[in-house]
Order: structure tokens, then sequence, then C-alpha cells
């Protein structure tokens, strides 16, 4: 049982620090899922087995409004992951947060419009069928104890990281007008991508820790009134890999052995999950 997991987005295709890995095809209620299971050996030298999936694919073809959040999620969940670190691509609507920053994400904004969003659906033959109907806290979307190890790996590592900072996620795969960046502005984003609703949600309804690094990429439409390219996007990724490993790699060994957070709270309705 894997108790740990890595989300790699764009630019992270691989498990990169894992050791050992095997690949596994996991079939859940919402479809399959491909990941890889290793172990890593951290700063504290303890091993751990960690579980790595690439958000859009290895080869980087589900485009982000088509990618199986649910079966993600929900496989994690099968092999027993009680945290989750992901990664993510986003452009900046901040002139302080710039291209090859880290952001410790701690907010979102939802600007999806017609994914699946939840477990508890009430619909199918999917385990939440027939559940009461669910409403879940997302007051603090972000695993505070997750958080606070990312901050401690950032200092150990020497990897600057923005402490703070709000998402708004939008459905893509299209970039956003300058238009809609202004009005995100107003509404207190600082960054924009396209995958982390609802992977942050699900990952609460079932009581899984979740963090979000994300890597600036570049700065949002009209913010500098250079075009956008997906090219920009894939270079500073391939770039800064090494920043968003060494984060990850020092944050899951940080990690305290027991979950002291609260996340697993409120899922009493989620008996079976």
């Amino acid at each position: 049982m894997a108790g740990l997991a890595i989300i790699g987005g764009t630019g992270v295709y691989e498990a990169g620090i894992l050791d050992g890995v095997e690949d596994r095809v996991l079939v859940t209620p919402y479809g399959t899922v491909g990941v890889q299971v290793g172990t890593m050996r951290g700063p504290s030298g303890r091993a751990l087995e960690v579980v790595f999936v690439a958000r859009h694919g290895r080869s980087h073809t589900v485009p982000p409004h088509r990618v199986n959040y649910r079966a993600n999620v929900w496989g994690l969940k099968m092999l027993g992951v009680e945290r989750i670190v992901g990664t993510g691509a986003v452009g900046s609507l901040r002139e302080d947060m710039k291209p090859g920053d880290c952001v410790l994400v701690d907010q979102f904004i939802d600007f999806t419009r017609r994914r699946p969003l939840t477990f508890f659906d009430g619909e199918g033959d999917s385990p939440a069928a027939g559940h009461a109907v669910v409403h879940t806290d997302m007051t603090e979307p972000y695993c505070p104890e997750l958080r606070r190890a990312l901050r401690e790996a950032s200092a150990a590592s020497g990897v600057p990281l923005h402490d703070g900072g709000c998402y708004v996620c939008t459905e893509g795969p299209r970039f956003e007008t300058a238009a809609e960046i202004r009005m995100f502005r107003t509404l207190g984003a600082d960054v924009v991508g396209m995958t982390n609703v609802p992977e942050v949600t699900l990952a609460r309804e079932i009581g899984v820790c979740y963090a979000l690094v994300a890597m600036v990429t570049n700065y949002a439409a009209g913010i500098t009134g250079m075009p956008l390219t997906h090219g920009e996007v894939l270079d500073t990724m391939q770039e800064n890999v090494r920043k968003i490993r060494a984060l990850a790699w020092r944050a899951l060994d940080m990690v305290p052995a027991r979950r002291g957070c609260g996340c697993g709270c409120g899922c009493d309705k989620a008996e079976g999950f």
C-alpha cells in the first residue's frame, strides 16, 4: 500500500525521483488509469513507496478538459494513497510571479464548465450512487500539513517558493483572452491554469490530502502584450522540472507518518471510499 503520490502536470511525465519503478494499469469505476509505483529514499534515509500519475499521459496526449480526473484520484485511493502532491503549469497574473517561479497555491476559483466535478453525482453504478447529497467543505482546499512540508522543503533545497496564491481554473484547451485575465485579476486570482479543478476537490471528497506546486511558465494574456504559445509553456517546464522534483522529493520525506491535518474528516458519508 502506497500512502504517497505525485500527479505530474505539463512537462512532468516520468516519476524521475523513484527507483524500482513498476508500471500498473488500474481499473476504476470511472475508467482505467496508468500509474508508476516505485520507492524513493529522501534525505532522512527512510524508504517511501510513491505512486506517480502523468496527468496528461506520458506523451502529453490528453488535453486538460479530457483528463479523467475521477479515475486518477480514485485509482490512487485504491492503492492506499493518503497524500498527493500535484504539479501544474500556470500563467502569471502578477509581475512579481515570474516565469520559472514556483507557487504554493492556497485557494482556487473555478471557471470550468463541462467536467464531471464530483464523485457524489447520484448516477449510474458509481460507488457514490445512492448516497445522500454531500456538500464538501472547501474553506481550506489544500492540505496545511503538506503545504508546511513543501515550505520546509523549499528552505532546505534552496528552491524559492511563493507561499500562497489563488489559482483560477479555466476549461481550456485554449488560452484566455486579455479581457478574461483582467476579470480574473479583479477577482483576486494570482495564476491561471486548466487542470487543478476538479483534481483538488475530488481528493477532498474522499479524504485524501492534496497540495499543488504550480510552475509559472509565462505571463497571462495581456500582461506583457506578447502572444502565448504552448511551446513557451513546454520550454519553461522542461528547464525547471528539476525544481519541482527537488521540492516533491524533500516534502514527501518530511511529512509525518501519521496525518494530523484533518483532511480525512467529514468523509463519513463516503463509507467504502
